[in-house]
C-alpha cells in the first residue's frame, strides 16, 4: 500500500509535470509575450499577471483531469484577481522591492494535510525531491500562529510563474485555518474600499 509520503511525492511529481506542461502551452506558443519575472513589479505589467491568472483558472482542470492523483486527498485553488491586486499593493508599498516570481509564487496553490509522523518523514526527504524534480525551493513557515511546509515549482525558468504546494500537519490545520480566515476578513474589508472597476474584471 502506498504511504502518505509516497503519495505526496507523486503529487509533487504531477504538479511539477503539469506546471511545465501548462507553462509551455501558455508561454511557448508565441501568442503571449514573455516577461522576465525576476524583475520587480514596476517592470511586469499587471495585465500580464491577470491574464495568466484568468487563463489558468479556466484551463487548470483540463490538465488535472489527466494527472496521476488518484487516491491523493488534496485541495487546490487559483488565486483570485482581487487577492493578487491586494498582494501587489502590499509589496509595492515596501521600501525593498522583490522579484515578481518571489511575490506571486502561489497563483496556483495546492494543499495536503497529513499526520505528524508523515510530515516529519517528508521534511527529511524534501531536499532529495528538490534535486530530483528540479523544484524552485521549499521552506517551513512558522509565524503568527501559522505552521506549514511550502514547496515551490518553477522549472528553472524566470518566465514561468511559480506554483505552490502547502503541506500541513493535521495538528496545525485548525489554527492555520483560523489564521487564514482572520487574514481573509481583513482582506475583504480592504477590497471593499477598492474602486468598483477593479471588481468588474473578476466577475
Amino acid at each position: 500500500m502506498e504511504t502518505s509520503p509516497q503519495k505526496t511525492e507523486r503529487l509533487i511529481r504531477e504538479i511539477n509535470r503539469i506546471h511545465v506542461q501548462y507553462s509551455q502551452d501558455y508561454f511557448e506558443t508565441g501568442k503571449v509575450a514573455k516577461v522576465n519575472l525576476s524583475h520587480t513589479l514596476a517592470r511586469v505589467p499587471l495585465e500580464h499577471i491577470l491574464s495568466y491568472r484568468l487563463n489558468l483558472h479556466e484551463a487548470v482542470n483540463d490538465y488535472l483531469a489527466f494527472a496521476d492523483t488518484r487516491g491523493i486527498d488534496f485541495f487546490y485553488r487559483v488565486k483570485t484577481g482581487e487577492s493578487i491586486r491586494d498582494k501587489i499593493a502590499r509589496y509595492a508599498a515596501r521600501e525593498n522591492q522583490y522579484p515578481v516570481n518571489n511575490i506571486l509564487n502561489d497563483i496556483f496553490g495546492a494543499r495536503v494535510i497529513l499526520p505528524s509522523a508523515d510530515v516529519v518523514q517528508i521534511l527529511e526527504t524534501l531536499d532529495d525531491w528538490k534535486t530530483q524534480y528540479g523544484l524552485k525551493n521549499w521552506y517551513l513557515r512558522d509565524s503568527d500562529g501559522y505552521i506549514g511546509v511550502h514547496v515551490y515549482f518553477k522549472n528553472a525558468s524566470n518566465f514561468y510563474y511559480p506554483w505552490e504546494l502547502q503541506i500541513w500537519d493535521e495538528n496545525d490545520a485548525a489554527e492555520n485555518i483560523r489564521n487564514h480566515i482572520a487574514y481573509k476578513r481583513t482582506f475583504f474589508q480592504t477590497a471593499s474600499e477598492m474602486p468598483s472597476e477593479k471588481h468588474s474584471e473578476l466577475k
